[in-house]
């Protein structure tokens, strides 16, 4: 039985405030959970049910009643098991030459960043600098729709307008007037731009990119998901 305090602790630990004092975060379920103990990040607890405790003998854990994991979970169905981690704060910048990275300006939606990462991991992208205005990577939406990407893809959180200007690597910007996405040829290096769900790429990012890039439209529709842009323009970008 998990006692009041523990409750009130990894409840707190779903709000940013919290998450960033304490430097730590919550993965739940038993595939992000299993991804989780057999990464870098380090794993300060775990709390599971009898039966995935049964089955995984060698992980030290809080046996808990499925009551109690509905307590400390943020799902309205918890699922057998639930980690609380340490975050990695990457430093720095990444290596840009002979790498591409994605480039996010002020993504908002948790889901879109969670898929976003999950889309980079998929063609093989393992690095994103974002805006500081982007949404949290440790967000508990974030975690669970990168579907255990994010222990592979890091994410950095930096002033990109200046990044993009001292830029060495091409840099392509998704617009709505450019150069065809199915008629580009691949790209070995450079960085990707995505913009906001709403507003695109802001204004003082325009004049870095180097090379604009859009998806012709056929229909009627007036723009697309962030994320479904950044899997169409990967596609046709990443050689294969």
């Amino acid at each position: 039985m998990v006692s009041k305090n523990e409750v009130k602790y990894i409840q707190s630990l779903y709000q940013k405030k919290n998450r960033m004092e304490a430097g730590l975060f919550v993965v739940e379920g038993p595939k992000l959970v299993e991804e989780l103990l057999q990464s870098g990040f380090e794993v300060k607890t775990v709390y599971a049910t009898a039966d995935w405790c049964k089955a995984h003998p060698k992980v030290v854990t809080i046996e808990v009643t499925a009551d109690d994991l509905a307590k400390l979970s943020h799902h309205q169905t918890p699922n057998q098991v639930l980690a609380v981690a340490v975050q990695q704060v990457q430093n720095g910048l990444p290596t840009l030459k002979d790498n591409v990275t994605l480039v996010l300006d002020g993504i908002q939606d948790p889901g879109n960043l969670g898929t976003i990462i999950r889309i980079a991991d998929w063609f093989g992208i393992r690095q994103i600098v974002a805006t500081d205005d982007t949404v949290e990577l440790y967000n508990p939406k974030v975690i669970q729709s990168t579907m255990g990407s994010f222990l592979r893809v890091k994410v950095w959180y930096s002033d990109v307008a200046k990044l993009l200007s001292e830029s060495t690597v091409p840099v392509y910007g998704a617009l709505l007037n450019g150069t065809n996405v199915f008629q580009h040829p691949a790209v070995k290096e450079g960085l990707l731009v995505i913009g906001n769900e709403s507003k695109g790429i802001r204004e003082n990012i325009m004049p870095r990119i180097t090379h604009a890039i859009t998806i012709p439209r056929i229909g009627e529709a007036e723009s697309l998901n962030a994320a479904v842009a950044t899997g169409i323009l990967l596609s046709h970008m990443i050689p294969q």
